[in-house]
């Protein structure tokens, strides 16, 4: 989920998956971000902070937390979205108004009932429009860079685990490789119309080739987020299984939408394929009637709400 967060209902499946094949961009006309959390130092694990946090090297990454209490839920975003891409919602009445912060978004909602942060990659863009101030990277980036990020950003700013990860499209590749090198700290897993590793197997030869040349025919000198699939695909595989199961959802779009990639057809029933795969190996529980596309956060917020909500406490049993 990225740029199409900014469009009309239709559009955000539509745009959402042009950005996840082009890697993001600022969108003129967006919504501004309003009723964030009140800024103020982290002295610890219950303060409400948004903020840059250095993490070494000269880098900063913004973290915004909120909320108090174990679990703490980790966001993690899509293909050149921030922080606020859980912030905020789109009225399903008024779709032409875009996205709006709302008390009723995951992020606010969460906090409600656990210890909830969100973060901008680098290279990612946020709802009005502005470039992330997260230190700049070479891209493409990989699923390992963002594990490492994620690490580095949650420690150096006092956050602790046990985490429970929310992945949504791309960002579910990040928390898939997180709780495999990171397994004791890691105690559930939601993914919101993840992307994963089986989608190299579900999609044709043609249209993985097709996908990934679109992905590497970008010009990274803009400094946009751009995912390299290939190499994080073989970063997750290369990693440790996870020694047992977790308390874990996946969240599918039921909105048909097309990669448009390749001479194969519709890459919907691919994605669907993944998904399934995805919910096995996670032996998770699979919500498919979402009534949403690709932006579930933005769309149906409180399916999400609902399916972290049911994770955090099964962790606490």
């Amino acid at each position: 989920m990225s740029s199409g967060r900014r469009a009309t209902a239709a559009a955000v499946t539509v745009a959402a998956w042009s950005v996840l094949l082009a890697g993001g961009g600022p969108v003129a006309g967006a919504a501004t971000v309003a009723g964030a959390a009140t800024t103020m130092a982290p002295d610890g694990p219950s303060s409400d902070f948004s903020r840059t946090v250095p993490i070494g090297g000269g880098r900063r990454i913004h973290l915004e937390c909120r909320g108090t209490g174990s679990p703490t839920v980790v966001l993690v975003p899509g293909t050149g979205g921030a922080a606020d891409e859980w912030t905020h919602t789109l009225d399903p009445a008024h779709p032409s108004a875009g996205l709006k912060p709302d008390a009723a978004a995951v992020l606010p909602r969460v906090a409600s009932f656990t210890r909830v942060c969100a973060y901008d990659r680098p290279g990612t863009t946020r709802n009005d429009g502005t470039t992330s101030p997260s230190t700049p990277v070479r891209q493409p980036t990989t699923a390992a860079a963002g594990v490492r990020d994620l690490r580095a950003v949650l420690s150096a700013a006092g956050e602790h685990g046990p985490y429970v990860l929310v992945g949504a499209s791309w960002g579910a590749m990040i928390t898939e490789l997180f709780a495999r090198t990171d397994f004791p700290r890691v105690s559930g897993l939601v993914t919101v119309d993840g992307a994963s590793p089986y989608l190299k197997d579900t999609l044709t030869p043609a249209q993985w080739s097709h996908w990934m040349h679109k992905i590497r025919a970008m010009d990274p000198g803009k400094g946009l987020e751009v995912p390299d699939y290939e190499t994080s695909v073989a970063e997750i595989r290369g990693a440790p299984a996870r020694p047992h199961p977790l308390p874990a959802a996946v969240l599918t779009s039921d909105e048909p939408w097309d990669l448009k990639v390749g001479t194969g057809g519709s890459t919907w029933p691919a994605w669907l394929a993944a998904q399934d795969d995805l919910a096995r190996a996670l032996h998770a529980r699979h919500v498919t009637d979402t009534g949403s596309g690709h932006g579930i956060a933005v769309e149906q917020p409180r399916l999400v709400v609902d399916a972290v909500h049911e994770v955090v406490d099964e962790t606490r049993k």
